[in-house]
């Protein structure tokens, strides 16, 4: 950590140059490359924010200066006086984050913060002296030192906001905290949760969706391939009335659980991309970026959902806030190939429901519970035969602080695939979005919450966001069409869908 010495004298005026020698240090650090700007950093339970990160984003600053776009509330203090266990989690979630360097620089922004807090006042200081009848040469001399004070505050205060900006990009690389109980390891260290049914046994030659949807004509993928490209298709017949059941079935289920429906935006801000803690512009991404925008097509409906109250403060009898909403999503799947990916399974635009919500902090974990029973009980109801695996470190995403997957068999493809997953973000994302709450006991309910200040007194707390996918389209019509298949080639339809296929029961081979 810096030393700030003393550079002005109050008695006497002093250079600019006198400000060299800490600019040198400080610059020092901001001359290192600057990094890609990654995804949100990490969160803190603490309230206290250091430093202050208020204000607008976008990229600006002095020539070839990297700039973030927007500033999370980051708990530089919670992090530095917990960087044993802060650590530890960057290396359990195999995170390439830069410890030693954010505290690095931390130091550094609070030694630089304080010289210019001095300086400010010595300013200060000097303007009072100036008041009143002085002798000429005494007001020269006061004159001549306020102006070297403030070219130096002036040159003090470009440093501090370039090792700001330096600070928050390293920063925002830092993975959320961690559940206790999440296991340690990578994917093959997940624990399994539940396991709803068993195996399907066939009296006959099983065939994968593939085959099922030739022979069934509801799809076509050398059609969308020339239109389009790989990896994406079309559904025609019975294959188009199954997604909109699965869509209605999914939000109707739900919404009886107070769930609030939306249709989402499917284009958004790279930045509120960013902040709920996706990478756009990183190597290998999977979001689809518009050129010479600064807008992406959306990977599922989480980011738009998460960003409806973005920089709001809500009332605390509005929460919990529930959400259910339809979107399609759009996936580049980098690197992405073999059998094992075939068909429907991994494609590059999908539909998609996915459940949100906005809570007090004490009540996420009840609601994690609530996320992955409501998966659990929508799978059950169709048939399905699965496992609910509590997701190792090494699997989790930035935000996460815990992420529950669910697996379903998919005889055809002889192995489970994942079909949804629910996962608690605590804070992380809400301090990126700038999403807050105010405790008001005495309030009545609001309605209002969009962009509101939550009437009310009492500091503002963050809230905790949480998302969980009711329906992947395209995976749950692939489970379907495999698990009930039978030896003519026709497909049970499960029970819950056919009011929402007009009483259809089941789908039958068009070809001989």
């Amino acid at each position: 950590m810096l030393t700030c010495g003393r550079f002005i004298s109050s008695s006497a005026a002093t250079s600019t140059a006198s400000f060299s020698p800490f600019r040198t240090l400080t610059r020092s650090l901001l001359r290192r490359p600057a990094p890609r700007l990654l995804s949100s950093a990490s969160v803190a339970a603490a309230t206290a924010v250091e430093p202050d990160t208020k204000g607008g984003g976008g990229v600006g600053g002095g020539a070839g200066a990297l700039r973030p776009q927007w500033k999370a509330a980051i708990d530089f203090k919670w992090i530095r006086d917990n960087r044993d266990a802060v650590a530890d989690n960057i290396r359990s979630r195999n995170s390439t984050a830069n410890l030693d360097l954010v505290l690095e620089l931390y130091d550094q922004y609070l030694a630089l913060q304080k010289e210019v807090e001095r300086l400010r006042s010595e300013r200060n200081a000097v303007a009072n002296k100036m008041k009143g009848k002085l002798d000429p040469s005494v007001r020269q001399a006061l004159v001549e030192e306020g102006k070297n004070l403030k070219e130096g505050l002036i040159a003090l205060e470009e440093d501090l906001v370039q090792l700001t900006d330096k600070l928050q990009l390293e920063a925002q690389s830092i993975p959320n905290t961690t559940h206790p109980d999440v296991p340690v390891g990578g994917e093959e260290s997940s624990v399994l949760r539940k396991e709803v049914g068993s195996q399907r046994s066939f009296t006959f030659t099983i065939k994968d969706h593939l085959q099922l949807g030739k022979e069934l004509d509801l799809f076509d993928f050398d059609a969308a391939a020339e239109v389009s490209g790989s990896k994406f298709y079309y559904l025609k017949n019975e294959a188009v009335l199954l997604e909109m059941a699965l869509v209605n079935w999914a939000i109707s289920e739900v919404s009886k659980k107070g769930f609030t429906p939306l249709i989402t935006p499917e284009i958004v801000r790279s930045s509120v991309v960013e902040k709920c803690g996706f990478q756009p512009r990183a190597q290998n991404t999977q979001v689809y970026s518009i050129e010479d925008s600064d807008q992406c097509l959306i990977g599922t409906a989480e980011i738009p959902v998460g960003g409806i109250h973005m920089d709001s403060i809500l009332a605390e009898s509005a929460l919990p806030l529930k959400y259910v909403a339809y979107s399609h999503c759009f996936r580049t799947e980098a690197g992405a190939a073999g059998a094992a990916t075939r068909g429907l399974y991994r494609v590059h635009q999908f539909s998609k429901v996915e459940m949100f919500i906005f809570c007090q902090p004490e009540e996420s974990d009840k609601l994690h519970e609530e996320l992955i029973t409501i998966e659990e009980d929508l799978y059950a109801s169709l048939g399905l035969h699965f496992k609910t695996l509590d997701m190792a470190t090494g699997d989790l995403g930035a935000p996460a602080y815990r992420k529950f997957d669910i697996e379903a068999w998919m005889p055809g493809l002889e192995r489970y695939g994942e079909i949804s997953s629910a996962s608690n973000c605590t804070d992380y994302q809400s301090r990126r979005l700038g999403i807050r709450y105010r405790p008001s006991p005495s309030e009545p309910p609001s309605t209002n919450t969009k962009k509101g200040k939550g009437a009310g007194s009492g500091p503002t707390q963050f809230v905790h966001t949480l998302n969980a996918t009711a329906v992947a389209v395209p995976r749950l019509i692939v489970c379907i069409l495999e698990n009930f298949q039978q030896d003519d080639g026709s497909i049970v339809v499960p029970e819950p869908l056919r009011p929402y296929m007009g009483g259809l029961e089941v789908l039958s081979p068009k070809f001989k």
